[in-house]
């Protein structure tokens, strides 16, 4: 479900016509729904709701400050992976004692701070990296909580660069690590190894994964339990999907089904239960709106060339995505009844869908059925964009970065404006001379 519609020929957002969005804010400009992100947000909170988990939302997906203000006043939590994105969720006013942070790099300065702002959990990547976490909190006189991130030896039947489940990545450990991983750290005085983490990787279509992580993570609980090792929380992580095209995601309703039965003993038992979803809540939540710069045909190709390509959107040159994309103002004759379109549509052909960069690799659609009407001026309209484009967005070519506009109801605001030129060179028109320790000399030989 997404509250982006067309109705008579034209799209909105919820109440609000996507043209005057567009027009007002300028393009690109990304569009994100109040109502789609809080209905995403209950809708896996009631779908879960026999274990009671704490969903913190994974801010990489979507890292505006309005979104992540819709979901903290829905009772969100935060899953960071950086001290930029905890600053993120302090500055939207979620607890520190709700958010959870994960990633395989956190430096000395982002691990005090958390510990300094009252971090609920560290989601611990290898075994340096716990030492460090244990002797940073010493000095601080603290103790915190730590879960260990494990990699089941899933298949999570994803693209290779987000499949993150496979024994053989750079995230946490290998299940056989984990028990000699509890033997050596689990009674630390200062860091408390209470939990497991796992994130088998995104976006995950089949429940089939899930299943066989989970009937895994049963398993070295009950092993660690035999060392004489309690875990007292488990974060499932996330990965759900989006509807990229049409019912492409099975219902929140499949994927607790397949976790809910071996979870819920333990939960029974117990252990709290984390969630860290994105894509799910954010991705359907957004837009992206482009304005035709120019058409041409070269050879046998038909080109659509737009205000922004893949530095407002990276997914389909980087992973090579599927993103639905439909004029904004096809008239009725043209408006799309789902997602995925017959090729042999009356009226249309097909286009690459590219951006202005000197990139080969600029393009958000290739060979993609649109109207043979599209011209100069027209809007574009990127479906399930809300996840993983803003917060994957760059400057390439000195472009600057969209707007975001927030939309409820009949009522948009901006939530980040637009760039403009100034605003690239910003940091770079001072230069600061940096106090380096004086070097030795060495005399030159005679």
């Amino acid at each position: 479900m997404d509250c982006f519609s067309y109705r008579n020929g034209e799209l909105y957002a919820e109440e609000t016509r996507v043209r005057d969005i567009a027009e007002s804010a300028g393009t690109p400009c990304y569009i994100y729904s109040r109502a789609t992100l809080e209905e995403h947000y209950d809708r896996l909170q009631a779908a879960f709701k026999p274990i009671d988990p704490l969903i913190c939302y994974s801010v990489k997906s979507c890292s505006n400050l309005g979104v992540l203000r819709v979901l903290a006043a829905r009772g969100a939590g935060m899953d960071a992976v950086s001290g930029g994105e905890l600053y993120r969720a302090k500055l939207a006013g979620v607890p520190m004692s709700k958010c959870v942070y994960a990633g395989v790099g956190k430096s000395d300065d982002e691990i005090t701070g958390a510990i300094q702002d009252g971090l609920g959990l560290f989601n611990c990547e290898s075994e340096e990296e716990f030492e460090n976490i244990a002797s940073i909190a010493k000095k601080l006189r603290a103790t915190v909580r730590v879960a260990l991130r494990i990699n089941p030896d899933v298949d999570p039947q994803t693209h290779r660069y987000t499949a993150t489940g496979k024994k053989e990545t750079k995230f946490g450990v290998d299940l056989e690590r984990a028990r000699r991983f509890f033997a050596t750290y689990g009674r630390d005085p200062h860091a408390t190894l209470e939990g497991l983490h796992l994130h088998i990787g995104s976006p995950i279509y089949t429940v089939d994964p899930y299943r066989e992580a989970m009937t895994k993570t049963v398993d070295l609980v009950a092993a660690l339990a035999s060392d004489g090792m309690a875990i007292r929380s488990i974060d499932l992580g996330g990965g759900f999907g989006a509807d990229y095209e049409s019912a492409q995601s099975p219902p929140l309703q499949e994927y607790a089904a397949a976790i809910l039965p071996l979870a819920k003993p333990l939960y029974d038992r117990g252990v709290r239960f984390i969630l860290e979803p994105g894509r799910t809540i954010a991705g359907n939540a957004g837009i992206l709106v482009l304005r035709v710069l120019y058409t041409k045909t070269s050879g046998e190709k038909r080109f659509v060339i737009c205000d922004a390509g893949m530095n407002a959107l990276l997914r389909p040159s980087h992973y090579g995505s599927f993103h639905f994309i439909w004029p904004v103002e096809p008239g009725s004759a043209m408006t799309p009844a789902r997602r995925t379109l017959d090729p042999k549509l009356p009226g249309t052909t097909t286009h690459d869908v590219v951006g202005p960069l000197c990139e080969s690799g600029d393009f958000l659609a290739l060979d993609r059925v649109l109207p043979a009407s599209i011209k100069r001026g027209d809007l574009l309209a990127v479906f399930t964009a809300g996840a993983y484009g803003m917060s994957m967005a760059s400057r390439y070519n000195s472009s600057p970065l969209p707007a975001e506009v927030l939309v409820s109801r009949d009522h948009a605001e901006i939530v980040r404006r637009r760039e403009d030129f100034q605003t690239l060179v910003e940091h770079e028109l001072k230069p600061i001379a940096l106090q380096l320790a004086p070097s030795a000399t060495t005399e030159l030989p005679r």
